[in-house]
């Protein structure tokens, strides 16, 4: 077996995660539930993303590319970026240590167009 095809293999066998991952948030769906269908694909693309990811960032660091502290950095860097984006988006939530903090009246407010 060629290194694609062991590769495919692999990724194909660790996405089957994706049911169980969908099961457990949902409960039990047919197979044909568009909920049970999004939320099956958003978790196979979260797992494979973290295979990939977690696989470049020990290929970068045995290579000597860049060190455990430089991914955290950079990581932490990344995501306080990603909150600011969240906040302007979302201007009257703030994620804390705790949770989202927010004002309920301000929050009721601005999801009024939210899904209800």
């Amino acid at each position: 077996m060629s290194l694609s095809e062991r590769y495919f293999q692999t990724m194909n066998r660790i996405a089957k995660w994706r049911n169980v991952f969908a099961g457990w948030q949902l409960g039990t769906r047919s197979r044909d539930d568009p909920e049970f269908q999004a939320v099956k694909d958003h978790r196979e693309i979260t797992i494979i993303l973290r295979v990939e990811m977690t696989a470049t960032t020990k290929i970068l660091m045995d290579k000597g590319i860049c060190t455990l502290e430089e991914i955290q950095q950079a990581v932490i860097d990344e995501a306080n970026l990603l909150d600011k984006d969240y906040q302007e988006r979302f201007t009257v939530m703030k994620a804390t240590d705790i949770g989202i903090d927010f004002n309920v009246v301000e929050a009721v407010k601005g999801m009024g167009n939210w899904k209800k």
